[in-house]
């Protein structure tokens, strides 16, 4: 037995908002869970343009990378490869507790929908689905066209989480960082992972 809280699956996609994927690893280290990381070759190019990021290519590089960088525990933070098929998240018999995939493109949003399960992300997604665990996505497009919202709506009815980060005001961000906490706060929230991110509305102390 293990003494993580809970195991997060977080896959990174080639959409634009990488900070706020390595913000929720960030946090999710922290908070004590145990975390399996996966990440697309468009997630790396991402990374590259938007944040100055080379993030490494193999899973286990990824994986020391990711520990260092967040001072996970030895075994707490586990990367693996897009094509890694003995992963557990390859199967319902050792499913995580929650998934996120943030942030999530259109053609992965799309793939989940369709339950093509051509690598290990759509694989680990529609096991989420099967074995009705919490599943949030992190879509970033916009506009959204009429097929993007029929894809999001079919994941809705079957209770998949769709979290677009659109950052609110009333909190007076001060900064990116401020703004990327927002959002990551509303998917720990979703997942029920507690954290001291953003004061929560109405909370006056």
């Amino acid at each position: 037995m293990n003494s993580y809280s809970k195991t997060v699956t977080v896959a990174l996609t080639g959409a634009s908002g990488l900070p706020y994927g390595l913000a929720l690893i960030r946090e999710l280290v922290k908070a004590g869970c145990r975390v399996w990381v996966l990440c697309s070759q468009a997630a790396h190019i991402v990374a590259k343009q938007e944040m100055g990021l080379t993030l490494p290519a193999r899973a286990a590089d990824l994986e020391q990378w990711l520990s260092q960088e967040y001072a996970a525990a030895a075994g707490q933070l586990k990367a693996f490869g897009r094509e890694e098929w003995f992963a557990p998240v390859a199967s319902g018999s050792n499913p995580a507790d929650a998934m996120v995939v943030c942030p999530c493109s259109m053609g992965t949003l799309a793939a989940i929908a369709m339950g093509s399960s051509d690598n290990l992300i759509e694989r680990a997604a529609d096991v989420s689905i099967k074995e009705q665990k919490k599943l949030v996505l992190v879509p970033r497009e916009t506009p959204f066209s009429a097929i993007h919202l029929e894809n999001m709506l079919k994941l809705a009815r079957l209770g998949v989480v769709i979290l677009p980060p659109s950052p609110g005001f009333y909190t007076h961000p001060q900064s990116i960082d401020d703004m990327v906490d927002f959002i990551v706060a509303r998917i720990l929230d979703q997942i029920g992972v507690p954290h001291q991110l953003v004061p929560r509305w109405g909370d006056t102390a």
